[in-house]
């Protein structure tokens, strides 16, 4: 477990701002403590300083896991944002969308979210920007891409892709084998 390197946290905190913004700094200067992100066997941890300070006892081998793991890295660089960062994220998110009932299990299934399946998106959404979706009772179900502005989706047809599918809650049943 080491920390980032400059390379990986500007990768970890660009993908970050597209989905909470300057909340980054809320994220890290916690009530509760100071938290820090380190990496270990290409996967970003989010974790407590205390829990990390305790956790130099053991060795590299014999860690397999501290704290709540927010990504990954690529074998080329780039950072994969994990389902598991969802419930830190989505309470400091800046974009919102909301879904009808009947979209919520299309979604679940990995896939994209359509203008028929929209309930609700925030106000100044732009195109291409990181969005947290939610269903009609506030639960966050996943994140995504919006394909369309707020402006666009008042416009365009039903059938019509307003949020590319990033990651949803239905991954932990999906990919249960290959989530460590």
């Amino acid at each position: 477990m080491r920390p980032l390197t400059e390379e990986e946290a500007r990768a970890l905190f660009e993908k970050l701002a597209k989905y909470i913004g300057e909340n980054i700094k809320l994220l890290l200067e916690r009530s509760d403590g100071n938290y820090v992100f380190r990496y270990h066997k290409d996967k970003v941890y989010y974790v407590s300083e205390e829990i990390m300070r305790r956790a130099t006892n053991f060795g590299r081998k014999e860690l397999v896991s501290l704290g709540s793991m927010f990504g990954k890295f690529s074998k080329t660089g780039k950072f994969k944002l994990h389902i598991t960062a969802l419930d830190f994220i989505s309470s400091y998110a800046k974009q919102k969308v909301w879904l009808k009932p009947g979209a919520e299990q299309q979604f679940l299934y990995g896939n994209n979210v359509t203008k028929a399946g929209l309930g609700r998106i925030s106000a100044g959404t732009d195109k291409y920007d990181g969005v947290i979706v939610y269903n009609m009772n506030d639960l966050p179900l996943g994140f995504g891409v919006s394909a369309k502005s707020t402006a666009e989706c008042k416009t365009i047809d039903p059938n019509a892709i307003v949020v590319f599918h990033q990651a949803d809650i239905g991954e932990y049943l999906r990919a249960e084998s290959t989530m460590s």
